[in-house]
């Protein structure tokens, strides 16, 4: 016979699974919430609706239990605000605000959007009525769309819409506002059930959430948005302006596409895409300044001297530049300051003009570069040493003839029945005028005008 089996307790398999599940629990308990940070000090524009869609693509990124958003604005623009405002709504993680003295405005509405608001001492919250750009209030539906979502953003998260619209419009009835735009301090916010609480810094605001001792991360701007935020810089801005318009000039005053050309076509890229993806920048106003190109590109090489197309083309680049400057919607400049207007408007011209005057000035030195002559072939092939021209136009300098185009300054002369190409060599000269060749260069003809 077999002997029986050992007799196996059943408190030693539940043993077991507690060794085993331990370590687990154990683990569990010791992790760390994460709370992510990201700060918004200045207006509210394109700029920042992308800055806070990236932070909250990064907070998603790092797994972050909890955001907070530190704010202190005086407000800006209302779409750039309402696009935030659902961006905080729609976030699966709880958002925090830590309003750090200033929620005026469109700072009012993000801060409703988010699920507490803790104020700093000496805080404020309100003053959203909607202002145009002369600084005085905008006309009635503007503010009827504020009111709607002050209203309903207060209804999202429990909070007193009345108050809200009161924030908005004067008339709404408030005991507290006193026929005045409503602006609540810490004390009233936290009367009135605005605010949870009364913080003076991150540290007091994750006290109050139970956070203190919980992983705190903080939203720094990639290599490549750093970089974009660089040429966003107004002086960087002012310089590829220069060489936009100081590259397109110069391609003008040479025949064929040259290095001038490239200089403005990539510098042309480095300011339009930053904007771009900043969002001021809109795809009609970047397509505005690639028709402008186009239209330069056709009258320089295509049609004989410089007239209507060429003007355009040079219109459509001027214009375009400034109106990726400005935040405006479309041709509506309602909420365009007219001092941004301005500073784009003398932006592009002191770009223009800057252009002229520095290339003027240093065209000499660079093109006597290496680094020019690695790319312009700078050489004179003598007849001397051998070299004979494809066709034997040096016999026609000192003959006359007349311009068969308008020369600004390229075109084309007609010297004895023979077409050329010609470049004058001072101002424009009208088609018919007499013109006698002093010179010749690689590509064509050097002229002047015959009195």
């Amino acid at each position: 016979m077999k002997s029986p089996a050992k007799h196996r307790h059943p408190y030693f398999l539940y043993f077991l699974f507690c060794l085993l599940l331990f370590p687990l629990v154990s683990m569990a308990q010791t992790t760390k919430p994460k709370v992510f940070v990201f700060e918004i000090n200045a207006e509210i524009d394109p700029r920042t609706n992308r800055y806070t869609e990236l932070a909250l693509t990064e907070a998603t990124n790092a797994k972050a239990d909890h955001v907070l958003l530190v704010l202190d604005t005086f407000g800006g623009a209302l779409t750039d605000a309402d696009q935030i405002r659902k961006r905080i709504l729609e976030y699966p993680k709880p958002v925090y605000v830590f309003i750090n003295k200033n929620a005026a405005s469109a700072g009012a509405l993000i801060s409703l959007a988010c699920d507490s608001i803790y104020m700093a001492p000496g805080g404020n919250i309100g003053a959203a009525t909607v202002v145009g750009a002369d600084g005085q209030a905008a006309p009635g539906k503007y503010q009827s769309y504020m009111r709607s979502i002050m209203r309903s953003t207060a209804e999202a998260n429990g909070r007193n819409p009345q108050l809200a619209e009161a924030m908005v419009d004067a008339n709404v009835d408030s005991t507290i506002s006193a026929g005045q735009v409503l602006t609540l301090t810490t004390a009233e916010a936290i009367k009135q059930g605005f605010c949870e609480g009364t913080a003076t810094d991150v540290k007091g605001v994750l006290s109050r959430l139970n956070l203190a001792d919980a992983e705190v991360i903080n939203f720094e701007l990639s290599t490549t948005d750093k970089i974009i935020s660089f040429f966003l810089n107004p002086v960087i801005s002012g310089i590829l302006l220069l060489l936009i318009i100081g590259g397109l000039y110069f391609e003008l005053q040479s025949p064929g596409i040259g290095f001038p050309l490239l200089a403005a076509t990539v510098a042309g890229v480095l300011y339009l895409v930053p904007y771009y993806l900043n969002g001021l920048a809109e795809n009609w106003e970047i397509l505005l300044f690639v028709v402008g190109l186009i239209l330069i590109c056709v009258e320089v090489f295509v049609i004989p001297g410089f007239g209507v197309t060429g003007i355009s083309g040079i219109i459509l680049v001027f214009a375009s530049l400034v109106l990726v400057m400005v935040n405006n919607q479309n041709f509506d400049f309602t909420f365009v300051p007219a001092s941004d207007l301005k500073q784009s408007l003398v932006a592009v011209l002191v770009g223009m003009v800057g252009a002229a005057v520095l290339i003027a000035l240093t065209w000499n030195r660079l093109s006597n570069s290496k680094a020019m002559q690695r790319i312009v072939l700078t050489n004179t092939q003598q007849s001397s040493e051998g070299y004979r021209a494809a066709e034997a136009q040096y016999q026609l300098i000192g003959r006359t003839g007349v311009a068969h185009t308008r020369m600004a300054p390229s075109g084309r002369v007609l010297i004895d029945d023979t077409l050329y190409d010609a470049q004058a060599r001072e101002g424009y000269i009208e088609a018919g005028e007499t013109i006698e060749v002093i010179d010749q260069s690689t590509f064509a003809l050097i002229i002047k005008r015959v009195s």
